[in-house]
C-alpha cells in the first residue's frame, strides 16, 4: 500500500510525526519536575533541643522540604540561596497540642446556633493561617466543638497546599455523655440546641461514634472525662462521666486502628480512671492523685495544663467576684503543677487557644516557666514530647538530617528568656516560608 501513496506525502508525514515527536519531547521536558534550589539558614544561634545547648553561629541547610545538614557550619551548594537571619536563633516549629481551631473569641456555647458549619470552616481556615504565621507549624485540634469532621477537610486542605496552617491531627467532634460538659446543659430543651459534641452513654456507643469519626477521617479520639469543676475552700471536686472500664473500652478500639485517646480530664477520680485505661493525654489536669501521677510517669501519659486559657478567663470576666474565683482556681493549679513536676509526670505544651486568639497561644511556654518549669524543661516539653504525642517524634520537633523543615527564628536566646517565643520573626513549614 505504500508503494501507492506519492513520495512526497510520506516526506510530509514523516517530517510531521517527527516535529510532533520534538514537540512532545519538549513539552515533556519542560513538565518534567525539578529539585527545588537548596536553601540555608544563618542566624547567630541555634537550638540543639535534644542536648539542651545553643550552637554558635547556627546553620542549616535545607533540600525541598527536608533538613539535611545542621550545625555551627553547613555545606554551602553553589546553587543555594543563602538567608542570614541575623540576631536570631533558629529552633524547631513550635508545637500545640490542644487547639480549637473552630472556636473564637466570644461565646463559644452558642456558635453551634449562630454559625453554619461553613462559616466555622472559614473561621477555622484562618485561625490555622494566625496560628502557622505565629511559629506553631504543628497542632492538635481538640474537638470541632459541634462542626462533626469539618476538621478533617481543613488538615486536607492544608497538605494539599490549598490553605496555609500547620500540620494537624484531627479529633472530629469530642465525646462526650448526654447532658454532660459540653452538652449545652442548662438550657430551655424543648429549643434542641446542638450539643458541642457527640453523645455516648456507654462503651458500645463511644465505639461505634469512634468508627464513624474514624471513617470521617479522625486522626485520634479526644473525650470529655470530667465537669463541670468547683473549687471550695482549697478542695477541687468535679464528676467523671466515662468509667474506667468505658474508657479501657475506647482505649483498646483507638488502638486498633493504630490510634490514641486524648481526655479532658480536670480531677480525681476521672484523672485516675484515664491513667488507668492507658490515654495518650491528659489534658487540663488541675488535680492528678500520687498514684494518678505515678501512673502517668510510669506509662509516659502526658499531661497537658493549659494554663493560658485559664488565665484569658480569669481576666476576661464580667465582675470582680467571678475574677477572684478564676484567679484562685489558677493559683490552685499552679500549685499542682508544681507538685505534678516533682513527681516526674510528663508534659506536653497546649494552650486550648480558640475562646482567646488564634496566633497569641506562645504565651502557654511563658506561663509553664512561671509556673515553675525552666526554659529548657518546656521547650523540650513543647518540641520533644508534643512531636511524641503527636505521632510524629521520628520527623518534626528537631532541627536535625532526615527531619521535616518546620523551622522559626526568634530574637534572643530562649534557654535565657522563653519570652522570645511570643516574636516569632521567620517560619518555614516544610521547607516553605511563609514568614
Amino acid at each position: 500500500m505504500l508503494n501507492a501513496i506519492p513520495m512526497t506525502h510520506v516526506r510530509i508525514c514523516l517530517a510531521a510525526v517527527s516535529a510532533f515527536a520534538l514537540a512532545a519531547c519538549h513539552v515533556s521536558a519542560q513538565q518534567a519536575p525539578t529539585s527545588p534550589a537548596p536553601i540555608v539558614l544563618h542566624a547567630a544561634r541555634l537550638l540543639d533541643i535534644a542536648s539542651g545547648r545553643i550552637v554558635t553561629p547556627g546553620e542549616v541547610l535545607i533540600q525541598g522540604d527536608t533538613i539535611r545538614e545542621a550545625g555551627s557550619a553547613v555545606s554551602h551548594p553553589a546553587n543555594a540561596t543563602v538567608r542570614d537571619l541575623g540576631d536570631t536563633t533558629l529552633m524547631p516549629g513550635m508545637i500545640d497540642a490542644h487547639v480549637h481551631l473552630f472556636l473564637h473569641v466570644g461565646n463559644e456555647a452558642n456558635q453551634t446556633v449562630d454559625e453554619s458549619v461553613p462559616q466555622r470552616v472559614l473561621i477555622a481556615a484562618d485561625a490555622a493561617k494566625h496560628d502557622l504565621l505565629a511559629g506553631f507549624t504543628a497542632e492538635r485540634d481538640m474537638g470541632t466543638e459541634g462542626a462533626g469532621c469539618a476538621d478533617a477537610a481543613v488538615r486536607d486542605a492544608i497538605n494539599s497546599g490549598l490553605i496555609p496552617g500547620p500540620r494537624m491531627r484531627m479529633s472530629c467532634n469530642a465525646i462526650d455523655i448526654n447532658g454532660g460538659h459540653e452538652d449545652n446543659s442548662g438550657r430551655n430543651p424543648e429549643q434542641h440546641l446542638l450539643s458541642n459534641a457527640d453523645r455516648a452513654n456507654s462503651a458500645s456507643e463511644v465505639i461505634a461514634v469512634m468508627r464513624e469519626q474514624h471513617k470521617q477521617g479522625a486522626d485520634f479520639t479526644k473525650i470529655y472525662e470530667t465537669g463541670r469543676d468547683h473549687l471550695e475552700n482549697g478542695v477541687f471536686t468535679t464528676p467523671y462521666q466515662y468509667t474506667e472500664a468505658e474508657l479501657a473500652a475506647a482505649v483498646a478500639e483507638a488502638h486498633r486502628t493504630g490510634s490514641v485517646v486524648a481526655v479532658h480530664a480536670t480531677g480525681e477520680p476521672g484523672t485516675g480512671y484515664a491513667a488507668q485505661a492507658g490515654v495518650a493525654s491528659i489534658d487540663h489536669a488541675y488535680n492528678l492523685s500520687p498514684e494518678t501521677m505515678r501512673l502517668m510517669r510510669d506509662r509516659s501519659i502526658f499531661a497537658v495544663p493549659t494554663f493560658a486559657i485559664g488565665e484569658y478567663f480569669a481576666d476576661h470576666v464580667a465582675s470582680p467576684h467571678q475574677a477572684e474565683i478564676r484567679h484562685a482556681e489558677e493559683a490552685f493549679h499552679a500549685a499542682q503543677f508544681k507538685k505534678q513536676l516533682a513527681a516526674g509526670v510528663p508534659f506536653a505544651v497546649g494552650s486550648d487557644v480558640g475562646p482567646f486568639p488564634h496566633g497569641t497561644q506562645a504565651r502557654e511556654l511563658v506561663l509553664m516557666v512561671q509556673n515553675g518549669m525552666t526554659p529548657l524543661q518546656t521547650l523540650q516539653a513543647d518540641l520533644l514530647n508534643g512531636a511524641k504525642l503527636l505521632g510524629w517524634a521520628d520527623s518534626i520537633g528537631q532541627i536535625k538530617p532526615g527531619y521535616k523543615a518546620d523551622i522559626i527564628a526568634v530574637p534572643g536566646n530562649p534557654l535565657q528568656d522563653i519570652h522570645v517565643v511570643t516574636d516569632v520573626r521567620f517560619v518555614m513549614k516544610n521547607g516553605e516560608i511563609f514568614r
